[in-house]
C-alpha cells in the first residue's frame, strides 16, 4: 500500500494518511475485506510516528471506511457507496472553533485523543474503586428514601458532610444553607437565577470559565469581563465596573482560578469584600478547585462567614465528573432563594448520587486521595511547564498546583483559530485563550491541562506549529 508522505506541506501528516487511504479504498485500490498494514509497518513505511497512523487509522473507522478487529487490526469495510456520500457530506461541513466547539469536541465519543485543553482529570486520576465499592454497598442496602424523589435540599447525611468539611476550613454555615445539585453548572446557574433579572449585569473573571458566558447570555444578561491579575481581579477595574454597571453578581474564581492557576491574594480577596458592600453586589465563589490545594487564607467565604457569598463547590474535579454532585453554600435566606429556582426547574437531584458521594467520604479515605492527588499535580505542573517552556512557549503563571497552565507563544502574529482547528485534525484538543473571554475577544494565550499533556505528540505538534507559522 503506497501513500505519498510530504513533510513540507502545511496539510497534517494525519491528514495525508487519512487522505491517501480513503482514495486507494474509494478508488477501490483497496478492496472489502483487505486487512490494511499494522500501525507500526505503515509508520515505517512512511516515516511518521505510530500515534499517527493510530490517529489516521481511528478517524478513517470514524468515517465507516475501516473496521477495526480486536488483536487482528484493521480492515476495510463493506458500503463504500454510502462512504462516499458521507465523505463528500462531511467535507463541506466547516469546523467553528467556540465555545460549543470546545464542550462538543471534548465530550463526544469520537473526542481526540489527547484532551490537552478540556477542563477535567483523566479517568487514572478519578477515585474509581470508592465509587466501586459504594455502588456495591448501595447494591446490599435495603430499599430507602434515596430511590425517591427525596429532599429537596439534597441528601441529609452528604449535607452533614458538607457542613464539616466547610467547618474544617473554617466556614461556618448550617444545614439550611447547604445545596445540593446536579454538579457545579447548576449550582452556579440557579445561584444566576435567583438572584438576577433580563438585563441586570453579571460581572466575571476575564477571562474566566469559558462555559459560563454563553450560559450567561442566553439568561439575557449583560456580562461584563473584569481583568484578572497575578493577584486575582484588578480591583481598581472592578470598582470602576461595579460603580458604572450597579452589577447584581460578581462570579469569580479565588483559589487556582480556570484558566491561568492564580490565586487571590488575601489583599484582594478583602477588597473585593469590600466592594460588595459598598455597591451592594453579591459574590457566587465557584470554588471547586479549593480541594487541590491546602490555601484557604483567600476563600471568599471563608473571610465573609457568608453573608455576601454564596460558594459553589463540587466533587466532579475530585472523585469523578460522571457522578455529577455539586452544591451551593450560603447564608439561610440566599438559600432559600436558590431553593426555590431549584425546585421550579428540577425538583430534587439525584439521591443514589449523592449516597456514592457520601459513602465514599464517610469511609475516611477521601482525605489520603486529596493528598495523593494535589501531590500528583504538583509533580505535572513541573513537567508540563518544563515541556511547554521547551517548546518556545511563556508561561502566564507557574501554579503550585492544580489542574490549568496559562500558558501563549513567544512570537507574535499566530492564528489561535487556526492553531486550534489543525490540532484538532491532529487528534489534540487545545483550548484557545478567547474562548474564555465574555465576547470572545482576541488572546494569545491558550489554556492547558497539565494531566492530559503527558504526550510528546503534543509538544512536538507545539514546536512545529510554531515553526511553521512564525
Amino acid at each position: 500500500m503506497n501513500i505519498n508522505i510530504d513533510n513540507s506541506s502545511t496539510v497534517p501528516l494525519v491528514n495525508q494518511i487519512v487522505s491517501g487511504v480513503r482514495d486507494l479504498i474509494l478508488g477501490m485500490k483497496l478492496q472489502t475485506g483487505q486487512r490494511l498494514p499494522s500501525v507500526r509497518q505503515l509508520a515505517e513505511q512512511c516515516g511518521v510516528s505510530t500515534l499517527t497512523v493510530s490517529n489516521a487509522y481511528n478517524k478513517l473507522v470514524a468515517e465507516g471506511l475501516l473496521e477495526a478487529r480486536r488483536a487482528r487490526g484493521y480492515f476495510v469495510t463493506h458500503n463504500n457507496t454510502l462512504n462516499r456520500t458521507l465523505i463528500t457530506t462531511a467535507t463541506l461541513v466547516d469546523r467553528s472553533v467556540d465555545s460549543r466547539w470546545l464542550l462538543q469536541s471534548a465530550y463526544e465519543d469520537k473526542a481526540p485523543i489527547i484532551k490537552a485543553g478540556c477542563g477535567w482529570l483523566p479517568e487514572s486520576y478519578l477515585f474509581v474503586d470508592a465509587i466501586k465499592q459504594a455502588l456495591v454497598s448501595l447494591g446490599r442496602k435495603p430499599p430507602s428514601s434515596i430511590f425517591e424523589y427525596g429532599n429537596p435540599y439534597g441528601y441529609t447525611p452528604l449535607r452533614h458532610s458538607i457542613q464539616l468539611m466547610l467547618a474544617q476550613r473554617k466556614i461556618r454555615t448550617c444545614d439550611a444553607g447547604i445545596i445540593l445539585t446536579h454538579g457545579a453548572s447548576q449550582a452556579l446557574e440557579l445561584s444566576v437565577r435567583a438572584f438576577t433579572h433580563k438585563q441586570d449585569t453579571v460581572l466575571v473573571d476575564d477571562p474566566g470559565y469559558c462555559n459560563l458566558n454563553p450560559a450567561l447570555q442566553g439568561l439575557d444578561l449583560n456580562v461584563v469581563g473584569v481583568p484578572r491579575t497575578f493577584e486575582g481581579p484588578d480591583i481598581e477595574r472592578l470598582e470602576y465596573l461595579a460603580r458604572l454597571h450597579q452589577p447584581r453578581l460578581f462570579i469569580t474564581n479565588t483559589i487556582l482560578h480556570n484558566p491561568t492557576g492564580t490565586s487571590c491574594s488575601p489583599a484582594n480577596a478583602f477588597h473585593i469584600l469590600n466592594l460588595a458592600e459598598k455597591y451592594n453586589f453579591l459574590i457566587v465563589e465557584d470554588d471547586i478547585f479549593s480541594s487541590l490545594t491546602t490555601d484557604i487564607t483567600t476563600n471568599l467565604a471563608y473571610l465573609d462567614q457568608m453573608r455576601r457569598v454564596i460558594q459553589v463547590g463540587s466533587f466532579s474535579k475530585t472523585i469523578a465528573p460522571g457522578v455529577r454532585v455539586g452544591f451551593t453554600a450560603s447564608h439561610p435566606e440566599l438559600a432559600q432563594v436558590i431553593l426555590r429556582q431549584k425546585m421550579a426547574s428540577s425538583l430534587t437531584t439525584s439521591g443514589i448520587n449523592e449516597y456514592v458521594i457520601h459513602s465514599i467520604i464517610k469511609d475516611g479515605k477521601y482525605r489520603h486521595h486529596l493528598t495523593r492527588l494535589k501531590e500528583r499535580l504538583e509533580r505535572m505542573q513541573a513537567s508540563v511547564g518544563r515541556a511547554l517552556t521547551n517548546t518556545g512557549m511563556r508561561l502566564y503563571f507557574r501554579p503550585p498546583g492544580g489542574m490549568f497552565v496559562w500558558a501563549r507563544f513567544d512570537r507574535e502574529g499566530i492564528n489561535m483559530q487556526a492553531l486550534a482547528q489543525s490540532a484538532a485534525e491532529e487528534d489534540i484538543l487545545l483550548a484557545p485563550g478567547y474562548l474564555f473571554r465574555p465576547n470572545y475577544e482576541p488572546s494569545p494565550w491558550m489554556r492547558f491541562n497539565v494531566a492530559h499533556c503527558n504526550n510528546p505528540y503534543l509538544f512536538d505538534f507545539l514546536k512545529k506549529y510554531q515553526d511553521d507559522h512564525c
